[in-house]
């Protein structure tokens, strides 16, 4: 097979709202390389969008799935439940930062627990109203879509979206927003069309993904927990991508000392299998009639069984301190690189969540031109890059954890030849 033929068969198969970023159409991976059905080798920089942390086929979370599978792979937890969901569960309880009992639901998707996140706040405020940010991602279902803070291409097309959602900036050093522009915004809405009393949550990544690896400051989310804690609003940190030793922590907020009221997971939770999950205070969670949450594929046997074997080497390979490591590294060569490159307006980011910024020199306007070439330059020479931002102008950097020094190194070259190659042209 060929990469073109099955890029054919899929443009005739598949619908064009499933956008692509490359036409590699891969045949097997392990740990930080995949290998596409031609033959061709590449570095993966995306790690499926921050999912696969702990690497392509890991052999511990492989062996687990492996051995769930010869046990059961479906019965419905809400038919015949299964104790290492409960297990999880647990776990996730302790792990997730707060000092006060927490409770957990599993789901299937990112988007999902970001929906049940808010039924929640919402169920057990008796408000309606939600306020998100800027830039934010919070998934492609209505309620997610309606959160997200980026028309393009997410909400484009799609007609109204959810009542009653709020958006305020959010902190874009580079962009000159900041904490006191974001609580401005809050304060202003409160005035002008929103009571507080009627909010039932705010939402917030504690790095945006989506929107460009831009960090919630301390201060702003000492500002929010402040805020929500004077009138009764739930807070709501979506860790879907900064979870699971990205961001050089199990979950980001611990870098804040700052306990949410609940968290959303997924992508690194379950090592490549599709788990989401909500965990927050028990009062909070205890909400919902039963029946209220959960769903039929909620908490899958196989993603379950890979998300213990996933906390175990997150553990044993000490992959926090593992992710600082590689982001210091990372961010030393991005200096050095910014040092011919004035197209460099930024770089930024906790533990191996790093991304740069390009803008152009003459107007420090931001070039996504500049930044899709650096991606495209990188991709011939057989790495894996992943652009994001409002403006479609930041390179983000998603590497398994896990990924070898030698690939690391090797990766790294290749950047580097990749942005003097877009430099050219």
């Amino acid at each position: 097979m060929q990469n073109a033929e099955v890029a054919r068969r899929r443009d005739e198969a598949i619908s064009r709202g499933v956008g692509m970023m490359t036409q590699i159409y891969a045949d097997r991976a392990l740990n930080a390389e995949v290998w596409d059905i031609e033959g061709n080798r590449y570095i993966d920089f995306a790690a499926g969008i921050a999912v696969v942390n702990t690497g392509h086929c890991h052999p511990k979370v492989m062996a687990a799935v492996t051995e769930q599978m010869s046990r059961f792979t479906h019965t419905c937890h809400q038919v015949l439940p299964y104790e290492n969901y409960i297990r999880l569960a647990e776990r996730l309880n302790a792990a997730v930062p707060g000092d006060f009992q927490k409770k957990t639901i599993f789901v299937t998707t990112g988007a999902e627990a970001c929906e049940n996140a808010v039924k929640i706040a919402r169920i057990a405020t008796g408000r309606n109203a939600v306020i998100a940010f800027g830039g934010g991602f919070h998934g492609r279902t209505f309620m997610g879509m309606s959160l997200t803070g980026k028309v393009e291409p997410y909400k484009k097309g799609f007609g109204a979206m959810m009542p009653d959602v709020f958006h305020v900036p959010f902190p874009m050093g580079p962009h000159g927003i900041s904490t006191e522009d974001s609580m401005k915004g809050i304060e202003k809405l409160f005035k002008a069309d929103l009571d507080p009393a009627r909010v039932a949550a705010i939402i917030f990544e504690p790095v945006q993904g989506e929107g460009g690896f831009y960090e919630a400051p301390t201060d702003l989310i000492r500002a929010i927990r402040a805020l929500c804690d004077k009138h009764g609003i739930v807070m709501i940190a979506d860790e879907v991508q900064t979870g699971f030793a990205r961001t050089g922590n199990l979950f980001a907020m611990q870098m804040h000392g700052v306990a949410a009221d609940l968290t959303t997971m997924a992508k690194g939770l379950a090592g490549g299998l599709p788990l989401a999950a909500v965990t927050g205070k028990a009062e909070l969670m205890d909400a919902a009639n039963p029946g209220g949450l959960g769903g039929t594929y909620a908490g899958n046997p196989l993603g379950i069984a890979a998300s213990h074997a996933v906390l175990d080497v997150i553990e044993e390979e000490q992959l926090c301190s593992r992710a600082n490591e590689l982001g210091s590294r990372l961010k030393q060569r991005l200096e050095s690189i910014r040092s011919t490159t004035p197209e460099i307006s930024d770089i930024r980011g906790p533990g191996f969540m790093v991304a740069v910024e390009f803008a152009n020199p003459s107007n420090k306007e931001p070039d996504a031109g500049f930044t899709g070439r650096v991606r495209m330059e990188a991709l011939k020479r057989g790495l894996i890059l992943l652009t994001c931002g409002v403006y479609g102008n930041v390179v983000r950097f998603l590497a398994p954890i896990t990924i070898p020094d030698a690939h690391f190194a090797e990766a790294m070259d290749i950047l580097e030849e990749a942005v003097a190659a877009a430099r050219q042209g």
